[in-house]
């Protein structure tokens, strides 16, 4: 029986994580100049368009239309809170899907109070289930390091209850990978079974991804981060985030079937340019 040396082991799982940068999707957030700067972006890559409470559901229309337009395959985000009724949430899609948007990412939202009826992605889910929308994918979002508002038994069944309308996973970002790969083992025993695309940091400066990270609400993670990879000498020195160290933390768990990791989904904080350069580099482009 012939085995696998260390070295092959090694260079099967770089080749796994290039391949995994190369194809990700990249978030864009729909601030003024953003179309621009998707502008870097490879023709043909997926950018998905956040759903903000200060912009509202028709800056992500317009900001799909325009990535549309300029050759990209797009996915507008859908934030429950931001969604007044059932004929807003109808006019939305309709608009999104004339555009030939066929896959959307439905989330809760972060507005403090909903606008209308609708307080959580699995409402949304429901009430999709009422019409024929036309879109072909729909991705839910998952917690890996919990939520700063909901507990943890709640997002477990939250999870549970999307899965049966969604089609994959996207997780939160996260810089400890033994705590994601936890929380992955952790949902699959509880009988969620949608492939996971991991939510990664762009790389870009380590004093910026601190201050965004605590907005977010991942200060658990940025501390895991800040221990163990030297996060307070790369805050000194000006340095930069690297992603790929925590998919190579993970290791050949990768490509496990029973974890069903399908692709990334790296949040670029409109950091489009630095983003896409770093996916070339990693790729080998």
């Amino acid at each position: 029986m012939t085995s696998i040396s260390d070295e092959d082991r090694t260079a099967a799982a770089r080749d796994r994580v290039a391949r995994l940068i190369g194809a990700a999707s990249l978030e864009v957030i729909p601030l003024r100049g953003a179309e621009a700067k998707v502008s870097a972006v490879p023709r043909g890559t997926t950018v998905t368009i956040t759903c903000s409470p200060k912009f509202g559901l028709d800056r992500t229309v317009a900001h799909t239309a325009s990535a549309v337009a300029n050759g990209y395959r797009v996915v507008p985000h859908l934030a429950a809170r931001m969604v007044e009724d059932e004929r807003a949430l109808r006019r939305f899609v309709a608009r999104v899907v004339d555009l030939g948007v066929d896959e959307l990412f439905v989330i809760g939202g972060d507005g403090d109070e909903p606008v209308g009826r609708f307080s959580s992605a699995v409402e949304v889910l429901h009430a999709l289930q009422d019409f024929d929308h036309g879109v072909r994918r729909i991705g839910v979002g998952g917690y890996p390091e919990g939520h700063p508002k909901i507990a943890a038994a709640r997002l477990t069944e939250a999870l549970l209850a999307k899965q049966v309308h969604a089609d994959y996973l996207v997780s939160q970002l996260c810089f400890d990978g033994v705590a994601l790969l936890r929380w992955l083992e952790d949902v699959r025993a509880r009988g969620v079974g949608l492939p996971l695309r991991i939510g990664l940091a762009a790389p870009i400066r380590t004093a910026r991804l601190v201050e965004l990270s605590l907005k977010i609400g991942v200060g658990q993670s940025l501390r895991y981060l800040t221990k163990q990879h030297g996060m307070v000498g790369g805050l000194l020195l000006g340095r930069s985030y690297a992603p790929e160290n925590l998919l190579h933390e993970l290791g050949e768990r990768l490509t496990s079937p029973e974890l069903g990791i399908e692709g990334l989904h790296v949040f670029t904080f409109n950091q489009v340019d630095v983003t896409v350069d770093w996916q070339r580099r990693i790729a080998g482009e």
